[in-house]
């Protein structure tokens, strides 16, 4: 690993500040540190936030705000969370070990970066990791990567599952400058690769604040092995039902895209229908109709169909 500076800051201005010469922010380190050692990531110095203050609260309208520095773990056991959203703790106890649950950060989850093997190996070439370089994964092992948004630079996936739930709560991250919305924070492609976020560099995550849900929630999380392993395709939904119509729905897709998938095509057929198998069939349809499975991957249409229909249907 190459040698690094390394400071502590004990405030969001302090911090900010000491990231000014760019810097890098390190929470828990389970995703960064893991990358240095590889050679991917080669910061010169590394800004230790984990001691910024924040924990959860809760807000006038009744939801959360999480700070970015709380552990995955503690997250994921706090009763507020486990009984109002219920499908943010199953995805963080499904994301990893207790280990490194107990290391991780909510800021750090949202800033994973993906487990593409290519951008992993600095051997090959890699446009997220050496824009303009060629993405070895079009003609490469491809059966773990994208069937939808992505481009001709990159065919990566998002490795969270916790910002996979996030996205279907229509959480906002915010930061020390702005707040964004969950589903605009992560980026597709395009012919940048090498941005996941629209942070632009020094801006911190400070907190993730979740608006009161009202029906029932849940994650699904479809892997390879029984133990902690990364998605094939994970589905969080949200699901309300009134007299047997559906009054509200919000889903999301892991494992499928460069960013956490909003099923919006999906909401959308559901809407003020019948909760009914069928529905959630034909739902489930209209949102993979433009998937556009690599030569190794076509299996995860058929997958995530499956696992929309299974998830809103147990929901019902």
């Amino acid at each position: 690993m190459r040698e690094f500076g390394y400071e502590r800051a004990t405030a969001v201005e302090e911090a900010v500040r000491a990231a000014a010469d760019g810097a890098r922010f390190l929470g828990g380190g389970t995703n960064l540190v893991d990358l240095m050692k590889l050679g991917v990531e080669t910061p010169e110095r590394l800004i230790d936030v984990t001691r910024l203050p924040g924990g959860v609260e809760e807000l006038p309208c009744g939801g959360l705000r999480i700070g970015a520095a709380v552990k995955n773990n503690a997250l994921a056991q706090d009763p507020r969370v486990r009984m109002q959203y219920p499908v943010l703790s199953q995805a963080l106890l499904a994301g990893a070990s207790g280990q490194l649950r107990n290391l991780a950060t909510v800021g750090g989850n949202l800033l994973q970066r993906t487990r593409c093997l290519y951008f992993m190996d600095v051997t090959k070439p890699c446009n997220k990791r050496e824009p303009g370089a060629g993405c070895s994964a079009r003609e490469g092992v491809d059966e773990n990567l994208a069937i939808l948004g992505w481009s001709e630079a990159c065919v990566a996936t998002h490795p969270s599952d916790m910002a996979v739930a996030l996205t279907a709560l229509d959480a906002v991250v915010v930061t020390h400058e702005r707040r964004i919305p969950l589903v605009d924070f992560h980026r597709l492609p395009g012919d940048e690769p090498e941005r996941d976020t629209v942070l632009e560099p020094g801006e911190l995550i400070v907190a993730v604040e979740l608006p009161p849900v009202e029906g029932r929630s849940a994650y699904r999380k479809v892997r390879e092995r029984a133990s902690f392993a990364f998605a094939l395709v994970s589905v969080a939904a949200v699901l309300r039902v009134e007299d047997g119509t559906i009054s509200d729905v919000r889903i999301a897709l892991g494992g499928v895209a460069h960013k956490p998938w909003r099923a919006t095509r999906a909401e959308e057929a559901l809407r003020g229908g019948p909760a009914t198998p069928e529905r959630f069939a034909a739902a489930a349809e209209a949102e993979l109709a433009e998937a556009r499975p690599l030569s190794g991957n076509a299996y995860k249409v058929p997958l995530a169909r499956n696992t929309i229909r299974r998830v809103l249907g147990e929901l019902a």
